[in-house]
Parts: C-alpha cells; structure tokens; sequence
C-alpha cells in the first residue's frame, strides 16, 4: 500500500459497498477517543514527546487484529505535502485539526481505508471506523475490536469513576462518538428539516455538516451523532442514535413520496436542469456542483434517472474537493481555475459513467 493510493483515488474501497438504506444513508462511523496512561495530553505535549508516542505506535502496532481491513500503514504529517493532507481530510481519512493544530501528527490507515486511526490529534489516539449504508453496529464491532487490540499493548488513561479521560471534557466516559452521514434532499426541499433539527438536539444528538462540527451540509449531506459521551453505555449511545436516524429515514422517505405523488413535473424539472448543468457547464462553483450532485442522487434513487450509479454523488463530492483538484492537476490552482477544472472533471466523469452503462446493457443483449 502506498500513500500514492490513498491520495489518488477519491471513493474508498468501502464506499463502493451498498450498505443497508443506502438510498438515505451513505456511511456509519464510530469513533473512540482514548489517551495513554503514562504520557501527557497531545494538547500540553512537546515535539519529542509526540515524537515517543509515534515511536511506540510504530513498534507495537504491527499484527492486525482482522483480517478484513488489510495492513495498517503509519503516515506522519510532517512527511506530506500540504495538497496531500487537504486529500485526506477530504476522503474523512483525518481531521482538519491534524493537519492545524496538532504537532507532530500521524495516522495509522487500514487498505481498505475503513479503519482510521489518527495519532496525537486532540487525543493519542482517534480510532475510526467508518462502513457503508446503516451499519451502526458493524462499525462499532470493528472499533471495539481495534480498541481491545490497542488497550492489549499499551496502558490507557482510564478512571474507574470517570471512564476515559480526554482532553475535551465532552469526550470523558466512553469516549465513543457514533455518526451517521445521511443524504436527506426531500426533507430539506419540504422545509421539514427545520422542524426536525431542534426535536433532535433536544435529544441530545446534534445534526452537523458532512465534515462535521463547523462545516457546511453541502449537497443537502447531514451528520446526526451523539452529544452525550459520560454517564451512558457504547450500547445505549448507539441505540439512541439508530432509533433517531431510523425515524429520519422514514420522513425522508415520506417526503420523496409527497413530492412525487404532488409535484412530480416540478420534481423531475429539477433534476434534469441539475443533470444539464453537470453535464454542460463549463465552469462551475463547488456549491452549485454540489447542489445540482444531490437533485441527481435524487433522481436516481427514485428511478428518474438512468444510466448512472448511486455512488456519483459520493465519488464527485469528494473528486470535486480543492484538494483532489489541485492534486489532479498536479499544481496549485486559482478559485476560478478550481472552477473549470471541476467542470472538465464532471463532464467527464458522468460521459464515463453513461459509457460503462451502454456497455453493460450490450453484454446482458
């Protein structure tokens, strides 16, 4: 495995996986915060003492615990280009704070880029596991797992009392943060959205941007994940959050049928501008990329469209990123070049697609 792999390619291995609600929801993840007993926080640390904890990491993390996920290659931050690192924020492979705040940084990468676990972040550790569609428990099997195999080699910092220690307060207990990415157009067309957000922060979950805390819901992608990490069970969080998003899952799909059963001439007018301006502009913001990438997912997913796959949308939003841009074009990029460059990039990416598609229904003729 190479970083070259990493950097070029924008859908994960396991993004090609159709996961169940794959429809609505597009990934799963869990995530554990941990800390090492005898070291001090990444956040008061120095250079030689993050320098210690790589150093542990890269002698002990050796033997993968599953099969499945491949082997785990070390990559420090110091060690990549700025462009490379923006790739792998882009791919939700490492946290923007990695790359700005955290010296000394590292991140452990599984083949198949499931398994993700960042070194001297906000914590020592971050380990993430993401999987496609509704697959909350299977991502948090494999993070426990990985999580066991860890606390085997190394001592964490851990308070009978308190549970985990973390350097944010919010993140003391289980340490667990557990996400869903959901892709919910018809909920935000309605306006419903608006209504639904204050019911679920009341519930102590919060719905974020694709990027998570701060970002943006670009392509109409929201992130639900738990608040609460202290006084709860790994069990009872992700049983929370799976009765939340299922409740979310059946408005949104509501709202696709009210939408088609009342306004399907304006519905299907939507989605085919969208698909026009994807497949004739030639210059395009990452905003209106993004919009007109979601009124297609749309239309795909309630059979409008044809001759395109699910995971267009997956695949563009993150190809279509500054940071895979700039890598492509193998140099630094103005905005407006940026622009015309994610044009080129989507007209040729769907005239591939639609390519493959008459190619497939030739050889079933």
């Amino acid at each position: 495995m190479s970083l070259q792999r990493f950097i070029s390619e924008a859908v994960s291995p396991w993004m090609k996986d159709e996961g169940p609600d794959s429809d609505i929801v597009m990934s799963s993840r869990v995530r554990f915060a941990r800390n090492l007993k005898n070291y001090v926080f990444p956040i008061l640390s120095d250079r030689e003492q993050n320098l210690e904890v790589i150093k542990e990491v890269r002698s002990e993390f050796n033997d993968v615990p599953d099969d499945h996920i491949g082997e785990l290659e070390l990559l420090e931050m110091e060690d990549l280009k700025p462009i490379e690192k923006r790739v792998l924020v882009e791919k939700h492979l490492i946290s923007r704070n990695l790359i700005e705040q955290s010296k000394n940084g590292a991140v452990l990468l599984s083949e198949n880029e499931t398994v993700s676990i960042m070194v001297n972040e906000e914590d020592h550790f971050r380990i993430q596991c993401l999987v496609a569609g509704f697959e909350l428990k299977k991502a948090f099997n494999l993070a426990n797992s990985l999580d066991d195999w860890i606390e085997s080699k190394v001592d964490y910092a851990f308070d009978e009392r308190r549970g985990y220690l973390t350097s944010c307060p919010t993140n003391v207990g289980t340490g667990m943060r557990a996400s869903v990415m959901l892709h919910l157009p018809a909920l935000v067309l309605t306006q419903q959205l608006n209504h639904i957000i204050p019911a679920i922060n009341q519930l102590g979950l919060v719905v974020r941007g694709s990027y998570g805390e701060g970002s943006e819901a670009l392509g109409n992608i929201f992130q639900i994940s738990n608040q609460i990490t202290l006084g709860k069970t790994e069990t009872d969080i992700i049983e929370d959050l799976q009765g939340v998003v299922m409740q979310v899952i059946e408005k949104e799909r509501a709202a696709r049928r009210a939408l088609l059963d009342n306004s399907r001439i304006e519905l299907e007018d939507r989605v085919y501008r969208s698909l026009g301006i994807l497949e004739n502009s030639r210059i395009i913001q990452s905003k209106e990329a993004a919009k007109c990438l979601s009124d297609v997912r749309l239309g795909i997913d309630l059979g409008l469209v044809k001759g395109l796959s699910k995971s267009i949308l997956t695949e563009l939003l993150i190809l279509t990123q500054p940071g895979f841009l700039q890598q492509f074009a193998g140099a630094s990029l103005t905005p407006t070049e940026r622009d015309i460059k994610r044009a080129t990039l989507i007209r040729e990416r769907l005239e591939l697609e639609y390519q493959l598609s008459k190619k497939s229904e030739g050889d079933e003729q």
